[in-house]
């Protein structure tokens, strides 16, 4: 069992001045895997002290100093790498194949990318040749309190911690409590590459205690959060009192537009990552909305996909997927599935209970919905688990109204080989994010939403971006 209880402020391990005992459950086999301590307030005062101290320092340091740690940081990861796929793994219930090319990747890759990005940013830079004595700095927000899911765990602590080191932020780490084991790991890699004292600090903690005290903390002058709406919304109202910047990245509903000239694998493709990592991707594109006239050919490939679609055991190797992440998530899914059977969707693959074969473990079977209607609850609220459902429609301008008929709007997909009718489509299309034609978003394309989807983007410029202060100078002088 990983026993770890400790928190790193101020550059060291310390035991927990409030801690009470959470076990970490291994969702594959029910069984406790691990143990953290779940902080309290004196614990989370003391991160946020360290930060505060280190703040000043961090943010008048060269930003070339700052790329060069960043750099460290990618090498010392990159050989933990497979220590790092094996612990999303066991935590989180990632099929090992999966940990080790996409989840625990996706931490070097974001590092990398903030690498690239980092050379586009001016620190200082001329207002323009109209005002040459005028100059434009951009400078740390300041103290970031970092609140991580347990989804995609290293995705989303790179995406906010790398960023707010080039920018010159110091930072407190709150990652899920669910999945914690990873961002332990992290930590351990920061202190390696030599992160200075108090720049980086890490509390575990659930929402409502050291989640709550970090967004509403009189010193922390930002809250970066993603996770689900409500809670986004909880946060912002908390960090009101103090008028700190609020970063979300919220929850989705996307819609994956199948017009009748789609390519021969859409169908399969959009599917498949739909129930890529058990439909635990805020972004999976669950809602199919189909054109009547290919509806029928549709709805059967789908149901072949989740019939072909493997489930087992987190450890086992081999293209499958695996449980989700809580029993508490495993009871969500099994009450929205039975909400679509009432409410009177054709369900064609899967349903209740877990996979012929496996009677212990979080597992959900791949679940296809045909023949729903966009007020049902499995087309409006975000299911989380490895459950697609299937809209019909006739026209383009039909398409359009009901995908953007959702409160959510983080990322919609288009299939169609019209290229006019993609460019039209992805204009009108009320979300962060469209991609086309099965084509990934290029590396540093900013991630994010519209509406209860979030504001604020990660990834590549516009990640370190969101951590910077601009301030205005005015009588620099010609010359720097």
């Amino acid at each position: 069992m990983h026993d770890r209880r400790e928190f790193y402020i101020d550059g060291a391990w310390v035991a927990p001045r409030e801690g009470r005992d959470f076990e970490v459950i291994d969702p594959s086999t029910e069984e406790v895997c691990g143990m953290i301590s779940l902080g309290g307030q004196a614990d989370t005062d003391a991160a946020v002290a360290a930060a505060r101290a280190a703040f000043d320092d961090w943010m008048l340091s060269d930003p070339r100093e700052r790329l060069e740690l960043v750099k460290r940081i990618g090498e010392v990861y990159e050989a933990r790498k497979d220590d790092m796929a094996r612990t999303i793994s066991l935590e989180m219930g990632a099929p090992i194949n999966l940990s080790r090319r996409s989840q625990a990747q996706s931490g070097l890759n974001h590092i990398r990318a903030f690498i690239e990005a980092f050379e586009k940013v001016e620190f200082i830079a001329p207002l323009g040749p109209h005002a040459p004595e005028d100059r434009i700095i951009k400078e740390g927000v300041g103290v970031c309190a970092l609140i991580t899911p347990w989804n995609w765990p290293m995705n989303q602590i790179t995406l906010k911690t790398i960023p707010a080191l080039l920018a010159g932020c110091t930072m407190i780490l709150k990652p899920s409590e669910i999945a914690p084991l990873s961002a332990h790991l992290y930590a351990e890699i920061l202190h390696e590459a030599g992160v200075p004292t108090g720049v980086f600090n890490l509390v575990h903690g659930d929402g409502p205690g050291v989640g709550t005290q970090l967004s509403g903390h009189r010193d922390v002058d930002m809250v970066s959060f993603t996770g689900s709406t409500r809670a986004g919304i909880a946060i912002s109202k908390n960090a009101a009192d103090t008028l700190k910047r609020v970063h979300l990245e919220l929850g989705g509903k996307g819609a994956n537009l199948i017009f009748a000239d789609a390519d021969d694998d859409a169908v399969a493709r959009g599917a498949r990552h739909c129930f890529n990592n058990s439909g635990q991707s805020c972004n999976a594109p669950t809602r199919m909305l189909v054109q009547r006239d290919v509806y029928d050919a549709a709805v059967e490939t789908a149901r072949e996909v989740a019939e072909a679609t493997r489930v087992a055991a987190a450890s086992t190797e081999g293209p499958h997927i695996g449980p989700v992440v809580s029993a508490a998530q495993f009871e969500k899914i099994q009450g929205l599935i039975q909400a679509g059977i009432d409410e009177g969707a054709r369900l064609v693959a899967g349903g209740l209970g877990r996979p012929e074969g496996l009677n212990r473990g979080h597992f959900v079977r791949p679940t296809v919905f045909a023949d729903v209607n966009n007020q049902m609850t499995i087309a409006r609220e975000e299911i989380f688990g490895p459950v697609l459902s299937i809209i019909p429609f006739e026209s383009e301008e039909e398409a359009i109204r009901i995908a953007n008929d959702t409160p959510y709007g983080l990322t919609n997909y288009v299939q169609s080989q019209d290229d006019a009718r993609r460019h039209r489509v992805a204009r009108r299309l009320r979300s962060g994010m469209v991609e086309m034609n099965g084509k990934p978003r290029g590396r540093g394309a900013p991630f994010g939403g519209m509406k209860q989807s979030g504001n604020g983007r990660e990834g590549g410029v516009w990640g370190i971006e969101d951590f910077l202060e601009v301030k205005a100078v005015s009588g620099w002088g010609a010359e720097d």
